[in-house]
C-alpha cells in the first residue's frame, strides 16, 4: 500500500501471478466508481518481434484493435454495459490503449464485462471489413481538423524515423491492410496480463477486486516481445511543415525535441519537470504568453504540452496565430535566454506552486487519476508521489531542460495555413 500523508490518500496495489498490476485509490465520498483496464500498447508499437518473428504492422493497428475489442461472439460489450447502467468508453494514444467505465453500482458485474471482452478476441473477415469503413470515415473527419493536422505535422517534422510520425488512427490505405490475423498477432503480443494494469478509483472492496481479476484473467505465460522504434537523431527532421486548409486564421504548433528518458530515470519526475518548464516558457500565466497575447500573435487558447514517448520526448506549444514563424522565433529566443541565465526565482516558485495545484485538482477527477496511474504502471511508479517529486525539482533542473531544448536544430514548426486565392478558386 502506498500512502501520501500530505494528500491524505492511499493507493492499494497488488500484482497477480500472471503479471497483471492492480491499483485501487479509495474515494468513498464520490458518487461514482471509475475502472480502467489499460495495456502498454499504443500507436507507436506497430513494429515488433514476437517470439522471434518480426512484425511490421500497418499504421493505426492499435486504434483499430481498440474498436474491434468491444465485439464479442455473443454480442457487443457496449450493449452489456448499457444493461447495467454503466458508462463505458475507450481510447488509444501513442503509448497506451485503455478501456474504462464508470458506474454507481454493480461494480463486480461491470468489471466482469470489462475483463472478459478485453481478454477475449473475436475477429472475423466480415466484422473487420465493416470496421474499416467506419474508421475510414473517422480518419477523414480527423484529417479535416486543423488542430489534428498541425499535431501530426509537428511529430513528422520532429522525428526522422520514429513511428510517432504516423497518425494514431493511421490512414485509409494503412487500415485497408489490417486483417484478423494482424489483430490476433497484436492481441497475443500486447494484451497479456503482464503488459497491462487495472486501476480503480472510488468505492470498492480491494480484496474482492483482486479475487475477481485473478479468476477472470488468463494464466498463459507472457510472450517474448521486442519493440522497434527506428534510429534516433538529436536534431529535428525538418524545420517547417506546412499544410493549406480552409481556415480563416493559421493554426500552428511549435515543438522542441527533448532527450529520451535515461535508464532508471523516473517517468513521473520527468513529466512534472517537462510540464513545469513548458508552463514557465509559455504557459497561460507566463511572461512570454502575456507578451505574445499583447502583440496579438496568439489567442487565449494557446496551450502547451509535454510528451514522453518510447525512446523520445518533446514539448509543444500551439494554437491560432496570425504569424506562426514569429511565435516560433519568440519561443526559441526565450528558451535560449532561460538556458543561459536561468529562470527568475519568483517566476519559478509561482509556476511550481501552480503545477502543484493542478495536480491536486487531478485527485478529484477519477478518470484523469486512473489514466495518470496507468501511464506510470510500466515504470512501477505511483501517481500520488507527485508532491514529493515536484518539491525535489530545482531551478537548475529546469535550466538544464531549457539548455537541451535550445540546442541548434531541435525546434520544428508545424503550420496549417489558409488556402491561397488560387486554391480557393
Amino acid at each position: 500500500m502506498r500512502q501520501s500523508d500530505r494528500l491524505g490518500l492511499v493507493m492499494q496495489q497488488a500484482q497477480l501471478a500472471n503479471g497483471l498490476k492492480i491499483y485501487y485509490i479509495p474515494r468513498p465520498g464520490f458518487s461514482k466508481t471509475f475502472a480502467m483496464l489499460a495495456t502498454n500498447f499504443g500507436s507507436v508499437d506497430a513494429s515488433f518481434t514476437l517470439d522471434g518473428v518480426r512484425y511490421d504492422m500497418p499504421a493505426g493497428v492499435a486504434h483499430f484493435l481498440e474498436h474491434k475489442m468491444f465485439e464479442d461472439a455473443d454480442g457487443n460489450a457496449l450493449q452489456k454495459f448499457g444493461a447495467t447502467g454503466a458508462s463505458p468508453n475507450a481510447f488509444t494514444s501513442h503509448t497506451m490503449t485503455a478501456y474504462h467505465f464508470s458506474c454507481t453500482d454493480r461494480l463486480a458485474d461491470n468489471l466482469e464485462i470489462l475483463l472478459k471482452f478485453v481478454f477475449t478476441p473475436y475477429f472475423t473477415p466480415e466484422n473487420v471489413r465493416k470496421e474499416q469503413g467506419i474508421i475510414a470515415q473517422e480518419i477523414g473527419m480527423m484529417e479535416d481538423t486543423p488542430d489534428w493536422a498541425a499535431y501530426v505535422g509537428l511529430f513528422a517534422g520532429l522525428y526522422h524515423e520514429h513511428p510517432v510520425r504516423e497518425s494514431i488512427a493511421g490512414s485509409v490505405d494503412s487500415i485497408a491492410r489490417i486483417t484478423p490475423d494482424v489483430l490476433l498477432a497484436c492481441h497475443r503480443a500486447f494484451y497479456t496480463p503482464s503488459n497491462m494494469c487495472l486501476v480503480v478509483c472510488g468505492t470498492a472492496d480491494f480484496d474482492a477486486l483482486v479475487q475477481q481479476a485473478e479468476a477472470l484473467t488468463p494464466r498463459t505465460p507472457a510472450p517474448t516481445v521486442v519493440r522497434h522504434y527506428g534510429a534516433r537523431r538529436p536534431e529535428a527532421a525538418r524545420a517547417v511543415t506546412e499544410r493549406r486548409m480552409a481556415v480563416s486564421q493559421p493554426t500552428c504548433l511549435v515543438g522542441f525535441k527533448d532527450a529520451a528518458l535515461a535508464p532508471g530515470e523516473s517517468r513521473l519526475r520527468r513529466q512534472l519537470l517537462g510540464d513545469l518548464a513548458a508552463r514557465i516558457l509559455c504557459g497561460s500565466t507566463a511572461p512570454l504568453f502575456a507578451a505574445l497575447y499583447a502583440d496579438r500573435l496568439i489567442s487565449r487558447r494557446f496551450a502547451c504540452s509535454y510528451a514522453i514517448l518510447p525512446e523520445a520526448a518533446a514539448v509543444s506549444f500551439g494554437g491560432e496565430s496570425r504569424d506562426p514563424a514569429a511565435v516560433r522565433d519568440r519561443l526559441a529566443a526565450a528558451c535560449r535566454d532561460y538556458a543561459a541565465r536561468g529562470v527568475p526565482e519568483d517566476l519559478f516558485t509561482r509556476i511550481k506552486k501552480a503545477c502543484y495545484g493542478l495536480n491536486v485538482r487531478l485527485l478529484d477527477q477519477p478518470d484523469e487519476l486512473c489514466q495518470a496511474q496507468a501511464a506510470l504502471s510500466p515504470a512501477g511508479e505511483c501517481c500520488l508521489d507527485f508532491a514529493a517529486a515536484l518539491e525535489d525539482i530545482t531551478g537548475a533542473d529546469v535550466q538544464a531542460m531549457f539548455a537541451r531544448w535550445a540546442e541548434p536544430g531541435r525546434v520544428s514548426l508545424s503550420a496549417v495555413l489558409p488556402c491561397t486565392d488560387e486554391e480557393n478558386a
